[in-house]
């Protein structure tokens, strides 16, 4: 399964989200995953493709060419898709990947994962969209989108496959049996 990860570029030193990071990065590439990902070498992200690669999965990033000139982006993926600008690496990084998952990130990756919570809720796009609640991170988001449901802005439809998962076991146990209900 091709999995695409938001996150940042930033780099952090909170524990807790490092060590959950590790443990997915982990579990794409001891589980023959492929991580689809932004394609750059600092923060979040190169420490994510770094994990996944030494777990033994592929890594593919996708930059900007702007960023590919700063010399943001990691040399070791199996393979750097270089786009023209932020706008076509989000469309290619949609349709590359078979699920999608939202960690603690800024303001790109709200950005990203808002793109596929209007695609999935508009019946675009039929794969999982997991928002990882790490530590209450997207509270604000969940509650957000609970409010448009009250103000009949949206249907609790529409926002059934949108899912805020709070562990990481939670993600693992929701990819695995997507995986053997989907024949993926």
């Amino acid at each position: 399964m091709k999995i695409t990860v938001y996150l940042g570029a930033s780099r952090i030193r909170d524990r807790n989200m490092l060590e959950n990071l590790a443990k997915l990065g982990y579990f794409i590439g001891e589980e023959g995953h492929t991580l689809i990902y932004g394609g750059s070498s600092t923060g979040l992200m190169g420490l994510l493709a770094g994990l996944v690669i030494d777990a033994g999965g592929k890594v593919i990033g996708v930059e900007p060419e702007s960023f590919v000139e700063m010399e943001y982006q990691r040399d070791d993926l199996d393979q750097l898709i270089v786009t023209k600008n932020i706008s076509e690496r989000r469309s290619k990084m949609i349709e590359l990947g078979d699920a999608f998952i939202a960690f603690p990130g800024g303001t790109g990756t709200l950005e990203e994962i808002s793109e596929i919570i209007s695609l999935v809720s508009l019946n675009e796009l039929h794969k999982p969209c997991i928002i990882f609640n790490l530590n209450g991170f997207y509270e604000g988001l969940r509650t957000l989108l609970l409010k448009m449901i009250e103000k009949n802005l949206c249907s609790e439809e529409r926002l059934l496959n949108i899912c805020f998962l709070d562990t990481f076991e939670d993600i693992k146990n929701y990819i695995n049996n997507y995986i053997k209900e989907n024949d993926v």
